[in-house]
């Protein structure tokens, strides 16, 4: 019963993580799309492109942007929060721990 358990839990763990990577890849990936569409509008001013057209590709890549960011925030609160609102394995770039609040102020700083 209990390495029956230990098997569950690993095989829990294994499609979390996989999971957890193909969020990975999605965010990458539209982050990439964003760039290249950055990097459109830039070429597009240079050359003195149309005004509505670079708008139009320009708010294109700050939905791109905003999208991965709720893709970010959506992960972390489906991979990192515990039920009792306290970070499980969740790390912030300075080794601290996110929490509910913190998720909330991220998710704030977006609208």
């Amino acid at each position: 019963m209990a390495d029956e358990i230990v098997t569950q839990t690993s095989d829990l763990a294994t499609a979390a993580e996989t999971e957890r990577r193909e969020q990975q890849r999605r965010i990458i990936n539209r982050l990439r799309r964003a760039s290249g569409q950055l990097t459109g509008v830039i070429g597009m001013i240079e050359n003195e492109g149309n005004c509505r057209q670079v708008v139009t590709q320009l708010s294109a890549v700050s939905k791109a942007v905003d999208r991965a960011a709720c893709l970010i925030l959506a992960t972390a609160m489906r991979h990192c929060l515990t039920e009792d609102g306290s970070a499980d394995d969740a790390l912030d770039g300075e080794g601290e721990r996110l929490t509910v609040e913190d998720i909330e102020k991220l998710f704030l700083m977006m609208t």
